[in-house]
């Protein structure tokens, strides 16, 4: 096996649209907050920005925020700020990560981008509980500290078959908040402003979902880690037209890379499915280790978060509602095991790694039987490995590399004994 190798893996070239795609968009939410010429919104990241860009809002998405306090490996030291405000260090550690970041007046924008000081200061909080409950804890807490008002839609969890009455309910949410809105942003709801951006935001999930399944090619010309990175543009600009034209040149180069044979990962012999959170501050090591060992690790439940075929131009509010309501965390069990099956089958999986992310239950899928029951439907090998989102302490290197190793070893073997 090839585990001290040096690392075999290819970058994209994209990646440089992409850099100056969300630098321009962290520029802008900078200039709108700073001079007051566009109001801001603070949006949580599958909740209906749609609505908040249809009217007008510039809008900020503090789950993304999170995530980058966990890639810059920030997020270790400013969670205890929070769990000493009274926030557990059981819960979700974007939510401390950044709460965190904001008592300590620091933030990874800074350095990424000069002349930025700061998160841009809300004029209003938008959540949608269809993750978890913690958006709700953590947009109220901004809420109360800086005195802006919070606006909140309760998404049905659990829920097998999408049925009318949940559609219903979301969209009458959605509908309720444009009033309020309103009086916030000064602009009032034109339906055909409305329309254009679903449509746009549409076209950037199709888009995403094209990119997501080149990775169905052998070799894959992209793995999960590359799409952690090149997802930013579908979560924090999607309805915006400057997200379909980024996708537009990654698909060009993966489409080339898929004519010329060139994968990912050089000399991949294995094909991984991630269930559940990035390692937000290992995703480097992960790369390299995986590649090292002959491995591509080709999809994911997460970045798939981002896929949103129910949008319709011609029915906003409830396309919109059905669309933030089939998402895989809001969905029962058995829907999620059906979903990660035609995953499984789609993208010629040869095993499942699970994360066990100690503070997001919510997006974590091994604590009740199901890598089991799939292991025995789908006759496919499972690991979990234990960590978390952004709290290094909660992540073993060692731990995890000899798991993941002694994995590969045992995929080696299965592919041995079936020659």
């Amino acid at each position: 096996m090839s585990g001290q190798e040096k690392p075999k893996f290819k970058k994209l070239e994209s990646v440089k649209a992409m850099k100056k795609v969300m630098a321009d968009y962290f520029y802008e939410l900078d200039e709108a907050a700073k001079t007051g010429k566009q109001k801001v919104a603070w949006c949580t990241s599958v909740g209906p920005a749609e609505i908040l860009r249809a009217m007008g809002f510039a809008v900020f998405f503090p789950e993304n925020h999170g995530a980058m306090l966990g890639a810059t490996r920030m997020a270790t030291e400013l969670i205890p700020e929070a769990n000493a405000v009274g926030y557990s260090p059981d819960i979700c550690s974007y939510l401390t990560a950044d709460v965190g970041a904001y008592l300590k007046g620091v933030t990874p924008l800074s350095k990424a981008y000069p002349g930025i000081e700061s998160v841009p200061k809300p004029d209003v909080l938008v959540y949608n509980t269809n993750q978890c409950r913690d958006v709700q804890d953590w947009f109220n807490w901004y809420g109360r500290h800086l005195n802006v008002p919070v606006i909140g839609v309760y998404t049905h969890r659990n829920i097998g078959r999408v049925q009318e009455t949940h559609i219903r309910s979301v969209a009458a949410q959605f509908k309720a908040m444009v009033e309020p809105l309103s009086d916030i942003s000064g602009n009032k709801m034109d339906p055909a402003e409305l329309s254009r951006v679903v449509g746009l935001s549409r076209r950037c999930s199709d888009l995403w979902k094209e990119v997501l399944e080149t990775a169905t090619a052998v070799p894959a010309p992209l793995n999960f880690f590359d799409d952690t990175i090149h997802m930013g543009p579908a979560v924090v600009l999607r309805g915006d037209p400057r997200a379909n034209e980024y996708y537009e040149i990654l698909l060009k180069e993966l489409k080339e890379r898929i004519e010329q044979g060139v994968g990912s990962v050089d000399g991949e012999k294995f094909r991984l499915y991630w269930e559940g959170m990035p390692v937000w501050g290992k995703l480097r090591e992960h790369s390299q280790m995986f590649a090292s060992l002959d491995t591509c690790v080709v999809a994911s439940t997460y970045c798939n978060s981002w896929i949103f075929e129910a949008f319709d131009p011609d029915d906003p509010y409830n396309s919109m509602a059905r669309a933030y309501t089939e998402l895989f965390i809001v969905r029962s069990d058995d829907e999620k095991e059906k979903y990660i099956e035609r995953m499984a089958d789609l993208f010629k999986i040869d095993g499942i790694l699970y994360h066990d992310a100690k503070t997001c239950p919510n997006n974590t899928n091994n604590r009740y039987g199901m890598p089991e029951r799939l292991e025995e439907k789908l006759g496919i090998p499972s690991l979990t490995i234990q960590g978390d989102l952004n709290d290094l302490r909660l992540y073993s290197d060692e731990q995890a590399r000899t798991a993941v190793q002694a994995f590969i070893e045992q995929l080696e073997e299965r592919k041995a004994a079936n020659k």
